[in-house]
């Protein structure tokens, strides 16, 4: 009886949607529109991609002979982090390049687990810990920025590389980054970052973030918008300060990576690249939940709206409703029967909803089969289809909350 009843309920609904708001023709054409806009900036990404000259690295040709000399800090936040510090301090001690030229510096961001003992354990005389409890007193929004700014601040190299605590490199990571500066001269290098997983989460990111990196890529050489990620950064210090740093933006919890590119970019616009080499490519994990996922998502796409370079809002505006239309679609099916022609094709709503995801899964796989070559990861692009309706999902969902919401990270609630 119960089921009948809302059986009946549904139907009068239904019935109710189509005759007084008569949608479906405006959201199927504007999702067409939608995405008309997504797959011709897709395919120019992809031109686009294939147009970076691939830097050979310290072992190439383009380096071969030089005499690297630029000396560098690398900087690395790290909260609660006892898991992976010490695995990424290992791969940068193992760095092929001189030895005599690097610094780190770890700072410790209120951790209460072991994370500064491991730092202090490694004992070498070029390893830096700094507590970040010892320089703030406040309870800040944005403590990353902070910590970053603390230690430029004590820096002795000319060259910022900044990392997470989660991060490892191969051995010729820092010397294709140096060749890269003195090849070039670039005041801001926006480097390779890839996410390792094998559950299915994992290789939801890893799709997901290699389809940031080659978005990224693009943009960066074609000066389309500023993207880059804080994982694998390189600036010159003095640019840094020209800039004053972080100020303007540090009251954002998100952003040192892409706000702080902006303002770099805005001061030096042809001096701010893309380093497309193999040899570059940081690896960092997955996310171990949903979650965390979540969080991490939310947290990024928090920053959107703060964008001083309004290029990019249009990108996310055209995305973001895309995906939502998307979402849409099918929930609107379920209240109405309506039927459309294409030509000499009849479509229900459902059907024209699947004819667009197919034609959103094959035009960013024909983008990404071309990054994922570069990253050595076409053996996952196998899961992509199956990973469309969380992706969409995700967008939706994290883009709202990013706007309206609040997320943890780190034990830390932030709006």
């Amino acid at each position: 009886m119960c089921s009948r009843l809302l059986c009946k309920n549904l139907t009068s609904l239904r019935r109710t949607l189509v005759r007084h708001t008569n949608m479906e023709p405006i959201l199927l054409i504007t999702a067409g529109v939608f995405f008309a806009g997504y797959a011709v900036l897709i395919l120019y990404y992809r031109y686009c991609w294939l147009q970076i000259p691939t830097f050979l690295g310290a072992s190439g040709k383009l380096s071969s002979g030089i005499h690297l000399s630029t000396k560098i800090t690398i900087i690395i936040p790290a909260r609660d982090e006892e898991q992976h510090i010490g695995k990424c301090l290992q791969s940068i001690l193992s760095q092929t390049y001189p030895i005599d030229l690097v610094e780190i510096i770890v700072v410790d961001d209120h951790s209460t687990d072991r994370t500064a003992a491991i730092v202090q354990s490694f004992n070498q005389g070029n390893i830096q810990c700094i507590a970040l409890k010892d320089h703030v007193n406040e309870k800040l929004n944005a403590y990353k920025k902070k910590a970053i700014e603390i230690a430029i601040s004590q820096s002795r190299g000319d060259l910022i590389v900044t990392t997470d605590a989660d991060c490892t490199m191969e051995k010729n990571w820092l010397s294709t980054i140096a060749a890269f500066y003195e090849n070039f001269q670039p005041v801001f290098i926006a480097a390779p970052v890839a996410i390792d997983g094998s559950s299915f989460l994992g290789i939801f990111q890893s799709l997901d973030f290699m389809t940031l990196q080659g978005i990224t890529g693009a943009a960066v050489f074609k000066k389309i918008h500023s993207m880059c990620n804080g994982a694998n950064l390189a600036y010159e210090k003095k640019a840094f300060y020209e800039v004053n740093g972080f100020a303007g933006i540090d009251h954002i919890a998100s952003g040192d990576d892409m706000l702080l590119m902006h303002k770099i970019y805005t001061r030096y616009p042809d001096r701010v690249l893309f380093l497309k080499s193999s040899e570059a490519i940081v690896t960092t994990e997955a996310m171990s939940s949903w979650t965390d996922f979540f969080n991490q998502r939310i947290r990024w796409a928090s920053k959107a709206d703060t964008y001083d370079d309004k290029r990019i809002m249009a990108v996310l505006v055209l995305v973001y409703f895309f995906n939502l239309m998307l979402l849409l679609l099918p929930i609107t099916a379920i209240f109405s029967n309506a039927s459309f022609s294409i030509g000499q094709v009849n479509l229900t709503i459902i059907q024209y909803w699947f004819f667009l995801l197919v034609l959103k899964t094959v035009t960013e796989l024909f983008f990404l089969f071309p990054v994922a070559a570069f990253f050595n990861k076409k053996n996952v692009l196998w899961w992509f289809p199956a990973a469309q309706p969380f992706h969409i999902l995700y967008t939706v969902i994290a883009g709202w909350l990013g706007k309206f919401g609040s997320y943890h990270w780190k034990d830390r609630s932030v709006k």
